[in-house]
């Protein structure tokens, strides 16, 4: 693990080179990516924010500090947005959360939304779990209103994988995950706070099932983030985003691999984002979520940067 001495150059050298023709030339010439930014005098069709888990294994390794997201977003990469995760927060205190509200603000950069994992199964079989889930959630509510974001993104786990299949078994599983939801949201209301949920495995991963329980919670703070990955093999990715799309009150960019032309490898790009922006009507922040490990997580960020820059003039 880095002592404080080395992390420090770590981020000297990380910060440098991402914005110079070391760690961006790199990137670009791995990925054959070139940008395509709109005019100047032209909205771009929405914006780009970082997900922390794209520098996740940065963060585990001691390199940088979830405190350091809001400088290495604008200054190395250029985007005035971001999305913490929950999990890589050093020791989410009151202080360590002003803390990271101040480097957002001294950086002109929004705290979008906080990705929250490992609080338990929200739509678990036992009333006792899904209840405690849904309390353990609250901490997470105010801290994003205290960060001024506009949702927590949560995750739907619980079902019983015995019977996950069955007829009876998913209808139970909606049920159960429409009463913690609406707990939820409840709470979450009071500080303007959206509860969001990602296709993020399990039935979450169904869009049929997701669709289900959007349309038993109704609720106005409610809603789903779109992942472009995370579905099973043999899944129709492309049908799943179009049907989580009405409900999505952001998207989530998911990318591990870049082909010489600067192309996701694994998922058609212009297919998506036609989906999101064209059919979908988005014109929020979508989030790079880079996941590979053929580029470091820097240069991977940049490749998916440079990859949505050209859909953002139309």
């Amino acid at each position: 693990m880095m002592d404080s001495k080395d992390r420090r150059e770590f981020m000297k050298q990380s910060l440098a080179g991402a914005v110079g023709t070391g760690l961006a030339g790199s990137a670009l010439a791995a990925t054959g990516a070139t940008a395509s930014l709109p005019p100047a005098d032209k909205t771009p069709r929405f914006k780009i924010s970082l997900a922390g888990w794209s520098l996740h294994r940065a963060v585990r390794a001691n390199l940088v500090k979830m405190l350091d997201f809001p400088q290495i977003a604008r200054r190395a990469f250029g985007l005035d947005a971001i999305e913490p995760v929950n999990t890589l927060f050093e020791v989410p205190t009151h202080d360590y959360v002003r803390r990271l509200k101040k480097n957002a603000e001294d950086e002109g950069v929004k705290v979008l939304l906080i990705m929250c994992d490992s609080e338990g199964p929200l739509a678990h079989r036992e009333k006792a779990v899904r209840e405690k889930a849904v309390r353990n959630h609250h901490k997470w509510v105010d801290i994003a209103a205290e960060l001024g974001c506009h949702s927590i993104r949560v995750n739907m786990q619980g079902e019983d994988k015995e019977n996950a299949a069955s007829a009876k078994g998913v209808e139970d599983f909606v049920n159960r995950a429409a009463e913690s939801f609406v707990s939820l949201c409840e709470y979450a209301a009071a500080g303007k706070i959206n509860v969001i949920v990602e296709n993020h495995g399990g039935l979450s991963s169904n869009a049929d099932v997701m669709v289900r329980v959007m349309k038993a919670v109704r609720l106005p703070n409610f809603g789903t983030l779109p992942d472009f990955g995370n579905f099973p093999d043999g899944v129709d990715r492309y049908e799943g985003i179009r049907k989580l799309m009405p409900f999505a009150k952001g998207v989530s960019a998911k990318a591990h691999r870049f082909d010489a032309k600067g192309n996701e490898a694994d998922i058609d790009y212009d297919k998506m984002m036609n989906i999101v922006l064209n059919e979908g009507k988005f014109s929020g922040y979508i989030d790079i979520e880079y996941e590979g490990d053929e580029l470091s997580e820097y240069q991977g960020i940049l490749a998916t940067k440079r990859l949505l820059e050209r859909y953002q003039s139309g």
